[in-house]
């Protein structure tokens, strides 16, 4: 299956017109044609089912014929992730995460962050990519940056938890601190780690630290290996 997005479509419509750009691809590129059925997601969980009635490089135009529901996840990630020095490892990260299962994206810029900007619409442009190839139904909501103090003043509901590399023999492993079901929201640093004192602002304002494991892990890696952790511990048989 091919999934195609609009972010626009709803249960009650019975048509969907395709911008110039994805019109073209449609046509053009995979030369689809009237009376060839498209399966197209909103993002939000429903997969549609059309039949193209206008195959035009500059707006195709498709009669929907079905919609099903997908239920979403019984849990919630949030992963607070710094953005890498190489812009392409964050890139990386958010096309596995996506694959994986992430619901809630949100860049932090800390005291060690080498990167302090960060382009939105290509990450977008990632996380789309990889919902249409791991054929996704509910795209994840990508935040604006923040700082790591602005972080900590946000009220976050769910399991708060923090990753870093300070030796700390107390630190138990990520999969014991974590429960089937809820939210949870796990914060990964920079390639030069939290600062001693962003740890311990973390810890006062309840952020459980916790252990990626006794190897060293880049920044991207980490964030990969617990989104891993917390889907394989949602996992249902």
């Amino acid at each position: 299956m091919q999934l195609f997005y609009n972010p626009d479509i709803s249960e009650n419509d019975k048509q969907v017109i395709f911008p110039k750009e994805e019109s073209r691809h449609i046509v053009k590129v995979l030369r689809k044609t009237e009376g060839d059925e498209l399966s197209i997601t909103n993002g939000n969980g429903v997969l549609f089912k059309a039949e193209i009635i206008q195959a035009d490089m500059k707006q195709c135009v498709a009669r929907i014929s079905s919609s099903e529901n997908q239920p979403p996840p019984p849990y919630y990630l949030h992963m607070i992730v710094a953005p890498t020095k190489m812009n392409d490892r964050y890139e990386w990260f958010l096309e596995k995460a996506m694959e994986i299962g992430v619901h809630e994206i949100t860049p932090v810029i800390c005291d060690h962050s080498e990167r302090k900007t960060v382009k939105l619409e290509r990450y977008q442009r990632v996380l789309l990519s990889a919902m249409k190839q791991s054929l996704h139904l509910h795209f994840p909501k990508l935040n604006e940056p923040v700082s790591f103090a602005e972080l900590m003043q946000k009220q976050l509901q769910g399991n708060k938890l923090i990753a870093h590399c300070e030796e700390d023999e107390k630190k138990p492993y990520l999969q014991n601190k974590l429960k089937t079901g809820g939210s949870v929201h796990i914060l990964i640093g920079p390639e030069g780690d939290f600062s001693p004192q962003e740890i311990q602002t973390a810890m006062d304002g309840e952020w459980q630290q916790v252990s990626l494991g006794d190897s060293r892990l880049r920044t991207e890696t980490a964030a990969i290996a617990a989104c891993h952790t917390v889907a394989l511990i949602n996992q249902t048989s």
